[in-house]
């Protein structure tokens, strides 16, 4: 009996030593973890999965990492070793890391991984090291390469896991989206020239030869293109003359037409009456793109003139506008005129740096997007889906505002930062700046455009209770100064029923006018309009004169003057143009060359070229579009704006454009790491409750739990002793 219990027990701890290894085995091969963060900010976001499985070809990221690093570095290389297995695990064979030891010793592994490191343009930054109550440096290598086909992305240096999978999926996003993107396609992506064979009898008076042989040359430009893509283009060449529903659908692509009347030539050859088309479509789907063929030119004494598109540019603009219809979406637009902010470096004059520039912005910008900057006299180039105005100064012609218009009526998204009063600086050049400046109301013509939408913004100041507050330096009395014009906008004043805005905890406005909605506007023309933040109830307004010395400000005395204004927003729908039922406004030069046109010999109008002309024609209702407002451009400059982009400022800015730009997934996942998360407002009484708990309430208790520690000690003692006393 005893020798089979002894068995028994051998057996069972055998049965448990088995189970022990097999959870162990499981738990090395099926791995999961929970992630209980509230922004699950230590797994992949939607967007990193969606960028990850998407991988047509291997992508290989090599990690190069200095061991032993200390805090808080010595993090880092454990959570990309985390983050990197969840992108493994999402994209399978297509996805591959290696981590390569970049230490400090001399062996030839190290060296060999040094030059490894240095050959991809990593190398070693200084590090702070505490050690032995003495403060050291130390070279470390802290950077990752991407490798897809002959590309090659390097994120040279990581200092932190702030914004990290941000910076890793952005990267194989702009590595892998075209190719991705193009091997996705079920349908092929049509290259429609539309060119009428009647412009053949006019081209030559256009100055323009050649037309006969365009269809050609293009078809060979898109079959060169077709090889680099996959074999995804289809090139069809539509002649209108010949094709009366070639003529429909050239006008539903809104192509540009050019009319002429009879006219005789030096010869005496007479032309008849025509029109023709001209023009090329990149087509995927519902979504297409117009190139332009021609280009005209209205210039003073010389009146219009043609060119046609050189083959180089036109392969250009194809291969641009792919990237286009099949909503890679890279390429945007910064208005440069019109006295906008510049995107460059502050100027510095004997020791002062000029304010005013948004070189931070623009570096956040470019690392997303490939900035192009638009200037309206060269008109609004076609395939561009999104236009940024940020602080225009100067007023708008007509002319430039029917291009905004139109551009919108294409489809395309605009971001408006635009502000209500003006800096004026007595004469005398930048260095007036110090003998001090003023403020007069802006009206740009913009206003008239964004009214009849349904914006506007009005000619006025948010001043705010709960603001920035300025430390004052003891010189001048010490404590602190309200900076009333620079708006706190807290939690509960920002709409989280945006999901771009879920994660962003507070902002600070800086110069900001209120921005009001037209609500019967909006609902005749079923827009959407999505109200994205609010100043506090603790706010007012700073109307007619306007001066920003804090010195000066003060709140007013009357409560009813206190209320929360709604700052900034975003349009969504169908527009209707504000040319719908206007003339097309002429350009200047056009104003100019009026009463030129006629012959100085015979006083008779020109015949050939002059009778050329292109329609008009306007967009009157859009296709769907969208429109975001502030009113002010003080917040994209780089007092405000930080240039790693971590603020939340810099990162409610750029989760805008990105979802101006349908990225709004990219948007979420840049904000989910976003550590500025404040407490909450509460009352004085609740304060002193809190206070009080914590110096007297902690005290109290444990007395109390003494208390009832010894109770019950006494009544188990009088228990026992009555046991036992029978």
């Amino acid at each position: 009996m005893k020798f089979g219990s002894t068995v028994a027990r051998y057996q069972r701890f055998l049965i448990y030593t088995v189970v022990v290894i097999l959870l162990n085995i499981a738990g090395i091969t099926l791995f999961y973890r929970i992630d209980l963060t509230q922004n699950n900010i230590y797994s992949l976001s939607e967007a990193s999965k969606k960028a990850v499985s998407s991988l047509s070809e291997p992508l290989t990221i090599k990690v190069f990492f200095t061991k032993n690093l200390p805090a808080p570095y010595n993090t880092i290389e454990r959570y990309l070793h985390d983050l990197l297995e969840e992108y493994a695990m999402i994209g399978g064979r297509y996805f591959n890391y290696q981590f390569y030891n970049v230490s400090s010793e001399g062996d030839d592994k190290s060296r060999y991984n040094q030059e490894l490191a240095e050959s991809y343009g990593i190398y070693p930054v200084q590090v702070q090291s505490i050690e032995h109550d003495e403060i050291s440096f130390k070279k470390a290598y802290m950077g990752m390469v991407f490798i897809q086909g002959d590309m090659v992305e390097t994120i040279p240096t990581i200092t932190t896991t702030e914004g990290l999978e941000y910076k890793i999926t952005t990267t194989i996003q702009k590595m892998n989206n075209k190719i991705s993107a193009l091997l996705r396609l079920k349908d092929k992506i049509k290259v429609k020239l539309f060119l009428s064979s009647s412009l053949g009898a006019v081209g030559p008076y256009m100055n323009i030869t050649g037309l006969p042989e365009l269809p050609s040359k293009i078809e060979d430009v898109v079959r060169e293109l077709n090889s680099k893509n996959y074999g995804k283009l289809e090139f069809i060449y539509i002649d209108p003359t010949v094709d009366e529903a070639g003529g429909r659908e050239a006008e539903r692509y809104n192509i540009l037409r050019l009319n002429w009347d009879t006219f005789k030539d030096h010869r005496g050859k007479i032309i008849k009456a025509g029109h023709g088309y001209a023009g090329i479509v990149v087509e995927h789907g519902d979504r297409y793109r117009n190139i332009e063929l021609i280009r005209i030119f209205r210039l003073p004494l010389f009146g219009t003139q043609y060119q046609l598109a050189k083959l180089d540019e036109i392969k250009e603009a194809i291969d641009d506008t792919i990237d286009r219809v099949i909503d890679i979406n890279q390429q945007i637009g910064y208005l440069a005129d019109h006295g906008t902010i510049p995107l460059t470096p502050p100027l510095e004059f004997f020791g002062h740096v000029e304010e005013g520039g948004a070189a931070n912005f623009n570096k956040l910008l470019s690392e997303a997007y490939s900035v192009k900057h638009i200037n309206l006299k060269n008109g609004i180039p076609e395939g561009l889906s999104f236009l940024i105005i940020a602080g225009p100064t100067e007023r708008f012609t007509d002319y430039e505002l029917f291009q905004i218009d139109q551009y919108l009526m294409k489809g395309n998204n605009l971001a408006i930062f635009l502000d209500s009063y003006k800096e004026e600086r007595p004469e005398g050049g930048k260095f007036s700046r110090f003998r001090g400046t003023y403020y007069s109301k802006l009206d740009t013509g913009l206003e008239k455009l964004l009214e009849h939408y349904g914006l506007n913004i009005r000619k006025s100041i948010v001043l705010d209770e709960n603001c920035f507050k300025k430390r004052v330096p003891r010189a001048f009395g010490g404590g602190e100064r309200s900076i009333y014009y620079a708006p706190i906008i807290k939690n509960e004043n920002i709409n989280k029923d945006v999901k771009f805005l879920q994660n962003i905890k507070g902002l600070v406005m800086l110069r900001a006018s209120p921005v009001d909605i037209d609500e019967e506007k909006i609902e005749k023309n079923n827009l959407k309009a999505i109200r994205l933040f609010t100043s506090s109830e603790r706010s007012w307004e700073m109307k007619d004169v306007v001066n920003f010395n804090p010195i000066f400000m003060t709140p007013p005395s009357d409560e009813d003057e206190f209320k929360s204004i709604p700052l900034a927003y975003i349009l969504e729908g169908q527009f209707t143009s504000y040319f719908a039922d206007k003339p097309i406004p002429p350009k200047e030069e056009e104003k100019e060359d009026k009463g030129k046109e006629k012959d100085t010999d015979k006083g008779e109008k020109k015949e050939g070229i002059s009778s050329i002309k292109p329609a008009e024609v306007v967009i009157k209702k859009g296709r769907p579009a969208k429109i975001f407002l502030i009113g002010t451009s003080a917040i994209l400059k780089d007092n405000v704006i930080d240039e790693d982009g971590r603020t939340p400022n810099a990162q409610f800015v750029m989760n805008v454009i990105d979802y101006l730009n349908n990225r709004e997934d990219i948007a979420i996942m840049r904000s989910k790491t976003q550590k500025f998360n404040p407490i909450g407002d509460v009352s004085p009484a609740v304060k002193t409750s809190i206070k009080t708990a914590n110096i007297a309430g902690l005290p109290i208790l444990v007395i109390i739990s003494g208390i009832i520690v010894w109770a019950r000690r006494r009544s188990r003692k009088k228990l026992i002793q009555k046991l036992y006393s029978k």
